[in-house]
């Protein structure tokens, strides 16, 4: 990979039939960064991550993860990445401990492993004392605690994260991104689609996307000073023609 990038991709396309979802997309992420992708609902952003992570073979253009073109090596590329998809499908009916042990089992860890790991990201996010706890009875932030620890179980050096913080209150929300900056302190490169414009504050970079374009990208504040405006909210507003982002 030509300096030191973790995503490159160049004129990244996918069609749907007769619909574009994904318009040519060039995109440039640093390693070690953490690079927010923002847009409205439909704008093709999970459809981009899905390219990203070799679930979803692009049209047209091109692209390398970690130095691994994407169309041609996903299974290598699956190993090397974590993915949390936008509504990640946990089974309910296992415990917390279960899940995590399957997902470790999975990803090939030894039993030394696993169990290191495991025991480690249950007190990492304080799941301390509910091991046995079904996941099916867990309340949305918890969950999406649990859904992160499968996707970084295998200590990833890319982290995909498709609106991880939906259906999160505040509180949950700000716990949540205090993970994502210790895995960016940690040298990780993060990839993360939010609707949220104070998440999108601490990004080291954004793009903004739209109609399956991107049609803005540079730092928050670069972004900001570009467009003449005071927040990302005004940004976002004057970009998407008015457009709410919910």
């Amino acid at each position: 990979m030509r300096g030191g990038y973790a995503v490159q991709a160049e004129g990244l396309t996918k069609r749907f039939g007769q619909f574009i979802a994904v318009d040519h997309v060039d995109l440039a992420i640093e390693r070690g960064d953490i690079f927010g992708f923002l847009g409205p609902n439909g704008a093709g952003k999970s459809t981009t991550i899905r390219m990203l992570c070799g679930l979803m073979v692009p049209s047209a253009g091109r692209a390398e993860v970690l130095g691994l073109d994407v169309a041609r090596d996903p299974e290598t590329l699956r190993s090397r990445i974590g993915y949390m998809s936008q509504r990640s499908s946990l089974y309910n009916d296992l415990t917390i401990s279960e899940l995590l042990h399957f997902y470790a089992r999975v990803y090939g860890l030894s039993d030394a492993e696993r169990r290191a790991k495991v025991a480690g990201w249950i007190d990492r996010v304080g799941l301390g004392g509910r091991e046995r706890q079904l996941v099916g009875t867990l309340s949305g932030g918890w969950r999406q605690r649990l859904a992160l620890g499968c996707a970084v179980l295998h200590r990833p050096e890319l982290l995909l994260l498709d609106e991880p913080t939906s259906g999160t209150d505040p509180v949950q929300r700000r716990e949540f991104w205090e993970l994502i900056y210790r895995f960016g302190d940690e040298g990780t490169t993060v990839l993360v689609t939010t609707h949220y414009m104070d998440e999108a504050e601490h990004c080291g970079t954004l793009a903004f996307i739209h109609g399956g374009r991107i049609i803005a990208r540079g730092t928050p504040a670069e972004i900001k000073t570009s467009a003449g405006l005071s927040t990302l909210e005004d940004v976002f507003v004057s970009l998407m023609g008015g457009e709410g982002h919910g």
